[in-house]
């Protein structure tokens, strides 16, 4: 390319300018005032899961560039900000109760010559105690800063809200479920025996359908020859016990519990958390053995006899729960997995295939005979 007069005198023109530029953004790079920031979200959220009583979120400090001296910024949980947040996220929270939180360091310290600060951490403990259905916030700002702090992320919300404790359950209409080997020895030797499932039956309309069990020994069905379709009966190979206020509805969720003694034969029914009837007194007095490819859920005698509807929370205990233990709250969608006389934990959460995990940990695998119709929910609603 040629280059006459006037265009080597045009690209000088523009070189003077693009250096004038420059210099005037080192001007401005030189006069701008460096402020502190959160670098951290400005809302945190902490949903309530059941099994979360404590959770650890924290606060980090920065700089757009470095200093020569230390920097300290101080933080503070501040109530009088929780009207703001509700104008800001047209919420309606409440302030965390004092005794769900503690702040355990609120200085942060930026070193001389960096540009991250130590984390502030803010400890929240007891949230079982609180209630699902409100939201609570925790305005945690800035109090003090010996570098002016950017007033844009002076305060961060964390916010603490129920979440679905169940997403996802398992419709067996048509199908059962057995356990994938003969099951392990914490299946077995049962004196006392709670068993629980979290049901939405559609349908009942048969002799027979079928929660759990051993048919022939020990099994916990519904219906029966001179039993409604819709009623609980424990049948064993020493007899059958049954009670009128065992009745299950249908196309609603019920949390169905069962307990058993040995030694004097008792059985208790529960649904929804309350008792239904009187103690019933079954002739069978021995433990109970589960740990058998006999073993089936939704499932005795033949395939006709399916529970059909959904499931979830499906759990065996080697111990009679409590009345208090039962209707426990949240206990109906969650339990710690290592619960004790917890032995067989089967959430039907997987959302996929045939194979359902014991979570506890003792290897009680299920095994669906067909494919498993995955249903979504939100539960508690």
């Amino acid at each position: 390319m040629r280059y006459t007069v006037n265009n080597l005198f045009s690209l000088l023109l523009v070189a003077s300018s693009m250096l004038t530029v420059f210099s005037s953004c080192d001007d401005d790079m030189e006069n701008y005032d460096n402020k502190a920031f959160v670098s951290t979200s400005k809302v945190g959220n902490i949903l309530l899961k059941g099994t979360n009583n404590e959770e650890n979120v924290v606060i980090q400090t920065a700089i757009a560039r470095p200093e020569t001296m230390d920097i300290k910024v101080v933080y503070k949980a501040d109530a009088s900000l929780v009207s703001e947040y509700n104008l800001i996220y047209g919420e309606q929270a409440i302030i965390v109760p004092s005794e769900n939180y503690e702040i355990l360091d609120n200085v942060s310290t930026i070193m001389a010559g960096a540009m991250q600060g130590s984390e502030v951490k803010v400890h929240f403990k007891d949230l079982s105690l609180l209630d699902r259905n409100l939201v609570y916030v925790l305005p945690v700002t800035v109090s003090e800063s010996t570098i002016e702090f950017l007033k844009s992320t002076r305060t961060t919300y964390f916010v603490i809200k129920g979440a679905a404790l169940i997403n996802t359950v398992g419709n067996i209409t048509k199908n059962y479920l057995t356990l994938q080997s003969p099951g392990t020895s914490t299946l077995s030797g049962m004196n006392q025996l709670t068993i629980e499932a979290l049901v939405r039956i559609n349908l009942f309309g048969k002799l027979i359908s079928t929660v759990m069990g051993i048919e022939g020994t020990f099994l916990f069905r519904i219906g029966d020859a001179g039993v409604p379709d819709n009623q609980l009966q424990l049948a064993t190979s020493s007899g059958n016990v049954t009670d009128a206020a065992w009745q299950i509805p249908t196309n609603e969720w019920v949390h169905l519990a069962a307990t058993f003694n040995s030694e004097d034969g008792a059985v208790e029914v529960y649904l929804n958390g309350v008792k239904k009837g009187a103690t019933q007194t079954v002739g069978y007095r021995r433990s109970v053995n589960w740990a058998s490819a006999s073993f089936y859920i939704g499932k005795s005698y033949d395939d006709a006899r399916w529970l059909e509807g959904d499931i979830c929370e499906c759990r065996v205990w080697n111990r009679v729960l409590t009345d208090d233990e039962i209707k426990a709250k949240d206990h109906y969608y969650v339990v710690a997995s290592d619960s004790e006389g917890l032995v067989a934990y089967w959430k039907f959460d997987e959302g996929s295939g045939k194979v359902i995990a014991d979570h506890t940990g003792n290897g009680n695998t299920v095994v669906a005979n067909g494919d498993i119709t995955w249903t979504t929910v939100s539960l508690p609603k």
